[in-house]
């Protein structure tokens, strides 16, 4: 058979195939068949040269009108074809938004974010402002402007993170008080929650963890006011039933310095196997006082004319004693397991 009537064939069979073609992915095995690097049509062009002149180039230019139809007829066929299937995938995939909607099972807060969210609305609710600040913070505002200045053993039991340039990853949210005064005038109310981070790592510490600082400054208040309005706040958290007493404790940057605890909210003390106090009916839940006047001069304010008292709390502590968790590990692992009794 002669190279030209072959081609001729093999144009043919490669038309009829392009016209049975239901599917691009049929039209891309016909190119392959009759067009790809195995196909005896391509064959055919590749051993041109064997041949002599004359057949050179009548099988030549047999070859190549058939390849530009073949090609031609592929390109129609599959424009008719890829139009065709859009259309169908389109119609499969309409949305009818006339349809009820999906129910969609509704996210869980962090135990954690509970608790802030709970003890800021609450100091929200007594008119005081939420202030934030920054988490990498200077020497001044995290150590010596409250009263811990470089060389103090206070420093020793915040051991933390320190970063170039004198930063330093803030211990606590107290520098925030701080800049809050810096510019403003008394009278001062503010809650400060955000994270902090200490070099600590045990089951109920963690390199970071959130913290809530507030607080107050203005014309006569108390040490009974401080009791007052922390008193409340617990209620708010853990039930009105809570009972809360005042340790004594040293801060640094507070004049006279106590510690708060709050009467278990599960047993009240009359269970020496609660899981919660252990039986000895109370919980330690923060740290407080009356704002040392150096702190106060320090801001511009006059300590004569105004007192203030400050208090901190780890939401994290508060939630593993509220919801009964025995490690706060737990807190950042993002398990959804363990977020999702909550």
């Amino acid at each position: 058979m002669m190279a030209s009537d072959r081609i001729e064939e093999l144009k043919n069979a490669a038309l009829s195939a392009v016209r049975d073609a239901g599917t691009t992915a049929d039209l891309e095995g016909v190119r392959v068949r009759f067009l790809g690097r195995s196909a005896e049509l391509t064959g055919i062009k590749k051993g041109i040269g064997n041949l002599s002149p004359d057949e050179r180039k009548e099988v030549g230019r047999s070859a190549n009108l058939a390849s530009r139809e073949i090609e031609g007829a592929l390109a129609e066929r599959t424009e008719a074809l890829a139009a065709a299937e859009r259309g169908a995938r389109l119609q499969r995939e309409a949305v009818d938004v006339t349809l009820p909607g999906v129910p969609f099972p509704g996210g869980h807060l962090h135990p954690s974010q509970r608790i802030i969210d709970e003890v800021v609305d609450f100091f929200v609710g007594l008119g005081y402002g939420v202030a934030e600040g920054p988490e990498a913070e200077t020497d001044y505002y995290n150590f010596t402007a409250l009263g811990i200045p470089p060389g103090h053993p206070a420093r020793t039991m915040q051991d933390t993170f320190f970063l170039d340039e004198g930063l330093v990853l803030r211990t606590h949210t107290s520098p925030v008080q701080v800049r809050t005064m810096l510019s403003q005038e008394p009278p001062v109310y503010v809650v400060c929650p955000g994270r902090t981070y200490r070099r600590d790592s045990d089951p109920t510490h963690t390199p970071m963890f959130h913290q809530i600082e507030g607080l107050a400054v203005d014309r006569g208040l108390t040490l009974g006011h401080l009791k007052g309005t922390l008193a409340a706040m617990a209620r708010h958290v853990f039930g009105e039933e809570v009972a809360v007493r005042l340790r004594p404790s040293y801060f640094q940057f507070t004049e006279p310095s106590v510690e708060l605890d709050v009467s278990c909210f599960r047993c009240g003390g009359s269970d020496p196997n609660c899981k919660i106090c252990k039986g000895a009916g109370w919980l330690e839940m923060l740290g407080a006082g009356m704002v040392d006047p150096d702190v106060l001069e320090g801001a511009g304010y006059d300590s004569e004319e105004y007192t203030g008292f400050a208090f901190g709390m780890g939401p994290d502590r508060m939630a593993m004693a509220k919801y009964g968790i025995p490690d706060l590990r737990l807190f950042f692992e993002g398990d959804l397991r363990f977020l999702r009794q909550f």
